[in-house]
């Protein structure tokens, strides 16, 4: 899998730029002091002042820089240079601190010698992991005793749906299957999932596909006991045409369709 890593790698090189410029990403308003982990996170989090955190796959750092504005000490990792560069840049301009390191999440334990009080992902990274047996055992590995693990994700239930038609109304209509058989799916489409992208060259990326019991069972078997899976029927982000953004900011389907869990949230400790 080291190949389709590499790949998908040489998107997110190009990738940091334009998020960091969208409208998606918001990066002024952070600067400003907006958090990014969402009224969710932190009611799930609670109180993370004084806690070493690991931040894995953190991309340009804003999550793990909110983190760090709660009090925590904090270290992101990710495998882009471009965005490890990005995080550090904007973790100067706010004046807050945190440690950024570059490496592969299947090589962090060569890169962190660490152990941490809170293992922290959030949203969109699952589907960039072909191995979660190897990720859950790293999680694991860097946890001190007592530690937690959380993850808030988008729930996989939605990658069911078609989310090729272009009205809101359109039924909401199971089209792709629900499989975790480890092969991986191969995309090559201009843009991001961003606003703006036209510009990327390296669009090709590689994705897979995890069910929740495969995500559960991964982290149960490298040791960690689950203390509690939460589904809730909200979205960070349009994963579908059939949602639609209220005041809070989340996405929800809309009146015409079924009420849906969009994402998840887990906690676990060693």
């Amino acid at each position: 899998m080291r190949e389709e890593m590499e790949v998908n790698r040489r998107f997110w090189e190009e990738a940091v730029d334009v998020h960091m410029r969208s409208e998606f990403y918001d990066v002024d308003g952070f600067r400003a002091g907006r958090s990014t982990l969402g009224a969710i996170v932190r009611s799930e989090l609670g109180d993370v002042s004084g806690r070493h955190v690991l931040h894995l796959m953190c991309h340009f750092g804003m999550d793990s820089l909110s983190l760090a504005r709660q009090g925590a000490i904090v270290t992101g990792l990710d495998y882009s240079a471009a965005a490890i560069a990005a995080a550090r840049q904007l973790s100067q301009e706010i004046g807050v601190p945190a440690r950024f390191v570059e490496a592969n999440v299947y090589d962090a334990r060569t890169a962190i010698t660490d152990r941490f009080d809170l293992v922290f992902t959030s949203i969109g990274v699952l589907s960039w992991l072909p191995d979660l047996g190897e990720w859950a055992r790293i999680i694991a590995d860097f946890l001190k005793p007592g530690g937690r693990f959380y993850i808030a994700e988008t729930h996989p239930a939605i990658r069911w749906f078609d989310d090729r038609p272009e009205s809101a109304d359109a039924p909401l209509t199971a089209f792709y299957p629900y499989r975790d058989d480890g092969r991986p799916e191969f995309y090559d489409e201009p843009g991001s999932y961003t606003d703006g992208g036209k510009e990327i060259v390296n669009t090709q990326e590689y994705s897979w596909r995890h069910g929740l019991g495969e995500i559960v069972t991964s982290l149960a078997t490298a040791g960690l006991r689950i203390d509690f899976l939460h589904e809730h029927p909200v979205c960070y982000w349009q994963a579908l045409p059939a949602l639609v953004q209220d005041d809070d900011g989340y996405w929800r389907t809309g009146p015409n369709h079924p009420e849906l869990p969009l994402t998840f949230s887990l906690s676990a400790h060693r």
